[in-house]
């Protein structure tokens, strides 16, 4: 009978691992900020970041007041589509058009995905 291998990191270590090596080729400028995501199991985060100066420019989240009485949970394609609206807009009225999309070491599937096009749809070129 074949043993079952033994994972040596966990998926957050592998996460991060991952994000890191990402991280030293993606930069936010001025003129073009980072938009970083963060995805927990109840709720999404994005922050557009200059990297230059180290500040945010904009941030929305799914557990911000105004999205936790349009959405049901955080942690679903939904709000997901709905942060990606609201980070959008926030940083248009800052006079960010233009971004550089990290995805956090996340897959570009399901949540973050739906982030993405739903920040596109808005007016946000990736």
């Amino acid at each position: 009978m074949a043993q079952i291998p033994v994972r040596k990191i966990s998926r957050d270590q592998h996460r991060r691992r991952i994000h890191h090596r990402v991280r030293q080729t993606l930069i936010g400028t001025p003129e073009r900020p980072r938009l970083c995501v963060y995805r927990s199991l109840a709720h999404l985060y994005v922050q557009v970041i200059d990297d230059s100066t180290g500040r945010t420019i904009a941030s929305a989240g799914s557990n911000d007041k105004e999205m936790r009485k349009q959405t049901k949970g955080g942690g679903n394609v939904a709000a997901a589509k709905l942060v990606g609206k609201t980070v959008a807009e926030r940083a248009r009225q800052k006079g960010v058009s233009q971004v550089v999309f990290d995805r956090g070491g996340y897959r570009y599937h399901g949540r973050v995905k739906a982030l993405a096009d739903a920040a596109r749809e808005a007016g946000l070129k990736f």
